[in-house]
């Protein structure tokens, strides 16, 4: 529902019968305009925080991270996998960390895309500035210099983020952190 002051009902209705068509159009910007994400809960997906906790929903687009002493909680709007067949779920933590990243696209992407050549750290790196790897082969947490993709289904496994957001990020993740990708 799309909250009106008083004030601005009493000019709605005084502009001669324009209310309606207004509220319409303000209901439906912001129908479009809310978000997806869905609060998480550490606690519904781990024992405890070790060193810290990321639960990355690919469905609402979302990372959620809990500092390990459980005084920070951040939430990040993420690009995700483009099918289920890319998309690996469960358990996972970090086990490296690269500022400036070198990129090899995967056996996949060179199926379908065989121009790809691996790149080294820049701006047109699809792993944007940091990458956090995973326990899993080919899995990452990184940031991307297309910002087109963020809130999309757009990446053949990753998980990506703002390049500004994955610095933050980066630097509060140690290598260990546990994960979770649902």
């Amino acid at each position: 529902m799309t909250m009106v002051s008083r004030r601005r009902m009493i000019g709605l209705i005084t502009a001669g019968g324009l209310a309606a068509p207004v509220l319409a159009r303000a209901q439906s910007a912001a129908d479009r305009n809310i978000s997806s994400f869905t609060m998480q809960r550490w606690q519904d997906h781990f024992d405890d925080l070790g060193l810290g906790a990321i639960v990355a929903d690919t469905r609402s687009r979302a990372l959620h991270f809990w500092s390990g002493d459980a005084q920070t909680y951040r939430t990040y709007p993420t690009s995700v996998p483009i099918s289920d067949e890319l998309t690996k779920r469960g358990h996972t933590k970090i086990v490296r960390k690269k500022e400036g990243p070198s990129w090899t696209p995967t056996a996949s992407m060179m199926e379908r895309f065989p121009h790809y050549r691996p790149m080294g750290p820049g701006p047109d790196n699809p792993l944007g500035t940091h990458a956090m790897y995973l326990s899993w082969p080919a899995y990452l947490i990184h940031g991307t210099h297309d910002t087109r993709k963020i809130g999309r289904l757009s990446s053949d496994g990753c998980i990506g983020l703002y390049n500004e957001k994955i610095e933050e990020l980066f630097g509060m993740c140690p290598v260990g952190t546990q994960v979770r990708i649902i």
